[in-house]
């Protein structure tokens, strides 16, 4: 029976819907935007601007190139095979393989986890002079409240939300209050796609795997589930909705971070190697106002990803041994919890830069991506995962040359890596 449906459903008959009505369901996108945006994300794109000025603006073509194509990709495949994308991997592919790419992503998440943790707390150090390890405990204790509280994703989105409005707000106050950008350097840096500066193709690859990865995705079709998304949404304009969401609200956000490393550092000389150095050196034209605009940024990005990143680890990490992926199940809240303490034990005891924490993530990515990757190329090439509609050709290429990205991206990493 299920086949037959399968076979009768029309895409033609789908009705578009409205504005508003894609606004209500638009969601997962934004959630996948602060998770992506943390503290990793700030300090690879002010460090990109402040060593290279505008000469790099043009990855974020590529940026929204590749998010868009992971995300989807791994929509289209969950609505027509009926099932996210590890449920997906375990059937076509068997559970070993579900299993191990559950671990691999989640391992990924866990670093990423920790640099939240650390950068929560200097967002408060910032804004308000305490010991960064005491913030990071009070985001922690604000961040178990919502865990626990009934109607998990609402609140998540909701509160991601609300971070995201914040980054946005604070960066672009930032962005005006230097003068804005060099609009002409700024299209040269856009148009020469391709151009890599003396020593920056290793920071601008980690650029790209931390702002487009297919982890991004794949934990979309599960808060595409929670949302309650259908098949019928692939079609009427909300997913398209939602993956245009989720990238322009990255660009938005990181742009201006780069930009204001361009106008402000590049012309000294200076490299970023923490998201709170921004604030020192903006000092000088904002005086005490530097580190609340900064503070405002850091705590919404790093509190934003913390959010979504310890779910996103455990529900992919369930999914991969088929076990309960639902925010409200006691598998996650309770799960989430237990990563956490063990998160902010590494932390203080490691008391080193969240820059390092993420660079390690960045490395755990490399083990990550190409795998699940690979999978979800090889899925989307299948004639059994297209849900008896015509092929969707362009959709092919277009993963097929990301994936190809990714394994290049991966090769560097592993190289510089090893040779580090």
């Amino acid at each position: 029976m299920e086949e037959k449906r399968e076979e009768t459903f029309d895409p033609s008959k789908v009705k578009k819907l409205s504005f508003v009505e894609i606004l209500k369901k638009v969601g997962p996108g934004i959630i996948l935007s602060g998770i992506v945006i943390g503290p990793g994300a700030i300090t690879t794109a002010a460090n990109l601007g402040s060593s290279y000025g505008y000469s790099l603006m043009w990855l974020y073509i590529l940026v929204a190139f590749m998010g868009s194509v992971y995300v989807m990709t791994t929509y289209r495949l969950s609505m027509l095979t009926g099932m996210p994308t590890l449920h997906a991997i375990r059937k076509y592919y068997g559970p070993f393989a579900a299993g191990f790419t559950g671990i691999a992503l989640f391992l990924t998440c866990l670093f990423f986890t920790m640099g939240n943790i650390s950068g929560s707390g200097t967002g408060l150090q910032l804004l308000f002079g305490i010991n960064w390890k005491l913030g990071s405990i009070i985001m922690i204790a604000i961040l178990l409240v919502l865990y626990l509280a009934k109607n998990v994703y609402s609140k998540i989105e909701k509160g991601i939300t609300i971070c995201i409005i914040a980054m946005i707000i604070a960066f672009y106050v930032t962005l005006v209050g230097v003068g804005g950008p060099d609009w002409g350097e700024f299209g040269k840096g856009l148009v020469t796609v391709g151009h890599f500066p003396e020593g920056s193709i290793v920071a601008a690859l980690g650029f790209l795997s931390t702002h487009a990865a297919i982890t991004t995705g794949i934990y979309g079709t599960y808060l595409g589930k929670e949302k309650k998304w259908t098949k019928a949404d692939l079609f009427n304009g909300a997913m398209r909705a939602d993956a245009i969401a989720h990238v322009v609200c990255v660009i938005l956000i990181s742009a201006a971070i780069m930009l204001v490393g361009a106008i402000v550092l590049h012309p000294q000389g200076v490299s970023i190697s923490q998201p709170a150095q921004l604030a020192d050196l903006l000092a000088p034209v904002f005086g005490r106002g530097a580190y609340v605009i900064m503070g405002i940024a850091l705590l919404g990005a790093a509190f934003s990803s913390l959010l979504g990143n310890t779910q996103r680890g455990l529900v992919l990490l369930s999914a991969g041994f088929n076990k309960s992926t639902s925010l409200d199940s006691k598998l996650i809240k309770y799960g989430c919890i237990v990563i956490l303490v063990i998160c902010t034990a590494i932390c203080f005891i490691y008391n080193g830069s969240p820059v390092q924490l993420i660079l390690i993530a960045n490395y755990a990515t490399c083990i990550a991506t190409p795998v699940a990757g690979a999978f979800v190329t090889l899925m989307l090439w299948r004639k059994d995962t297209t849900g008896g509609l015509r092929a969707p050709t362009a959709l092919r290429i277009c993963m097929t040359i990301c994936y190809v990205v990714c394994l290049i991206l991966t090769g560097f990493s592993l190289f510089d890596l090893i040779a580090g």
